[in-house]
């Protein structure tokens, strides 16, 4: 039986990413919407990006993150936001979720806090996946494909 194991990097910039065992690979990048001026998680579109990735035997992992020592309020209750959306819809739609912290995946690729190795090491990983992280705006699809690849290698 194919299983789909499925990254979330919760970050406003962030991504989720869909890897089965026989890589197949999907990515959905954090939809958002604008309130009043300001860009804002779209729940509504995370909610059924989502729900096409999971199957039957779908295991799931989400970045553990929290509030950064220098953070502005207004960036804090944004992340804090997004982070909050996602952990609803996983439990809504009923998919066990495991977490992991940034340090924790990045130590086993060797990688530090910085986003372009991360991006790097992805197309180490995946050079099929060139067309999908050639930007570096696309370093929330590398961190979320790498979640993913860490959670795979779990199992």
């Amino acid at each position: 039986m194919t299983k789909t194991f499925i990254g979330i990097d919760p970050g406003a910039t962030g991504a989720v990413c869909s890897l089965t065992s026989d890589s197949e690979i999907k990515f959905l990048d954090c939809p958002v919407i604008k309130i009043s001026g300001k860009i804002r998680p779209n729940p509504t579109l995370m909610a059924s990006g989502l729900k096409e990735m999971i199957t039957i035997n779908t295991h799931l992992i989400i970045e553990n993150v929290h509030a950064m020592p220098k953070q502005g309020v207004s960036s804090t209750f944004n992340f804090g936001m997004g982070f909050g959306i996602w952990l609803g819809i996983i439990a809504a739609l009923g998919i066990p979720m495991e977490f992991t912290t940034p340090q924790a995946w990045k130590k086993s690729y060797g990688l530090g806090s910085d986003k372009e190795p991360a991006r790097a090491k992805a197309l180490e990983l995946f050079p099929c996946q060139a067309n999908n992280l050639k930007l570096k705006k696309h370093h929330g699809r590398a961190e979320a494909l790498l979640l993913a690849e860490y959670l795979r290698r779990r199992y």
